[in-house]
């Protein structure tokens, strides 16, 4: 293998140091391959400094707010005083300082060349970063992606999910201007923290990927906590002054608050690097690649979300593991889409893996599906938690679970079991005969998969 101090020349050369690219860099280093790891910003990328893990400590913390005013309901008397956002915003950059160190220092260890600067592909085989060019017998690229603004000009009182992290004050109202998984989450926070919170949504429902029946439950719950929604209506406008913002409605309606979140999905970064250039197929920004993410040029491989697919940070993950055995000749197992495991972090949390209802009638016939619900209020460890929702499951009839579909506090530590269950093609038959630990909400998964079985215990 190449001396790459010496020559600049790689056996694996990635481009983004994101989630995809260095679970890709560390996985080729265990193959024993050298590596190149090209990144222009933080390691880490968006998941670390701007997503995943900022605004699951600002959750917490949302949490942690909901417990103080609730505390009179279990007997311990406490009150919310107030938000110190400052505060939350110092312990939330202190997670993301130590994740941020911890995995700098991981690469060091496992002898990851990074490489600063601004990576540029120009030819099959090498990417210039900032004028020096670098060689690689792979390319893999794993850009990642940026905050959709929809042509609105960010600035002021009109913020995207970066800009949110890091604000000074909180606002006394905010428009949330998407309902999907990042929407919510930001709604579900300020709503803990005392923000009036309206969300503007185009598609019918809150969270339209989800199963109907998460969906209801989840605006059931939103409208208990004064979360308020406009859903089937698309915005038309945004307009901001020193006193705060207007969003135009398709409907006519006019909706004002202080600031204005853009949370509308991510888009891929790919624009300007050279992709196009070398003969690599790009739609709609995307990267298109076959099912084991070849791009069909040269031995360039493209990962994580600039890949067309759901933008999760441990699809992420698979892909840059994928990749780097699929480069080693192990022929790795390909996931699909729908059976990544996805977590929503809003209040209630929402987990899913597989196909809902709807979906699951599409693919296999309506009347090849059997689906059951069963109600957290049987739940113990849910009842002393003080949460209501629900575990779906569907399944094939006299065949496997095929989606399990839960929503309620905490329900999304469940997910594990679910991908499982799922990924491992389980007949309901199967998991009802496993042991499920008593009082959890682990046990709601068992309850109903013995409902599916036909032999429910406490229903």
């Amino acid at each position: 293998m190449a001396d790459s101090a010496a020559t600049q020349e790689f056996d694996v050369l990635i481009l983004g140091g994101g989630s995809a690219g260095y679970s890709a860099a560390l996985r080729a280093i265990q193959l024993g391959y050298t590596v190149g790891l090209i990144e222009k910003e933080k390691l880490g990328g968006t998941c670390l400094h701007t997503g995943c893990i900022p605004t699951k400590a600002y959750l917490h913390a949302a949490e942690l707010a909901e417990n103080a005013r609730e505390g009179a309901k279990y007997g311990i008397n406490t009150s919310l005083e107030s938000i110190d956002l400052a505060g939350v915003r110092k312990y939330k950059e202190g997670i993301v300082a130590g994740k941020h160190k911890g995995l700098q220092g991981l690469l060091k260890m496992k002898k990851v060349n990074v490489i600063t600067g601004n990576g540029r592909l120009v030819s099959q085989d090498s990417i210039d970063v900032d004028g020096t060019v670098y060689k690689g017998k792979y390319i893999i690229l794993a850009t990642g992606s940026t905050s959709k603004t929809f042509g609105l000009e960010i600035g002021g009182r009109v913020l995207t999910s970066t800009e949110a992290l890091n604000m000074e004050d909180l606002p006394k109202s905010a428009i949330v201007l998407g309902g999907g998984v990042i929407g919510v989450e930001f709604a579900s926070v300020w709503n803990s923290f005392g923000v009036d919170v309206t969300i503007v949504e185009g598609l019918p429902s809150l969270v339209p990927n989800e199963d109907p029946a998460i969906i209801k439950t989840l605006e059931r719950a939103f409208k208990k906590r004064g979360i308020k929604f406009n859903t089937g209506v698309f915005f038309e406008k945004v307009e901001q002054d020193a006193n705060g913002v207007k969003v135009s409605l398709a409907d006519g309606n006019v909706l004002e608050a202080d600031i204005v979140l853009v949370a509308v999905g991510r888009g891929p970064v790919t624009e300007g690097l050279g992709f196009e250039e070398q003969g690599v197929t790009i739609d709609r920004g995307f990267v298109i690649t076959d099912e084991r993410l070849h791009t069909g040029v040269g031995n360039i491989y493209a990962i994580g979300d600039i890949v067309p697919g759901v933008q999760l940070a441990h699809r992420g993950y698979q892909h840059g593991r994928f990749v780097a055995e699929e480069i080693h000749g192990m022929k790795p197992t390909i996931i699909e889409d729908i059976n990544i495991p996805k977590v929503t972090f809003c209040e209630p949390e929402i987990a899913s893996v597989g196909y809902s209802e709807p979906k699951a009638k599409e693919k296999f016939g309506a009347d090849q599906i059997e689906t059951t619900e069963y109600n957290l209020a049987g739940n113990g460890k849910s009842s002393i938690l003080g949460t209501s929702g629900l575990i779906k499951m569907v399944r094939v009839k006299n065949g496997p679970i095929v989606g399990v579909h839960g929503i309620g506090g905490r329900i999304g530590e469940q997910i594990g079991e679910a991908q499982l269950i799922v990924n491992w093609e389980a007949y309901p038959e199967d998991v009802s005969q496993l042991i499920h630990a008593h009082p959890t909400q682990n046990e709601s998964l068992g309850e109903a998969a013995m409902a599916l079985a036909g032999a429910p215990l406490h229903g």
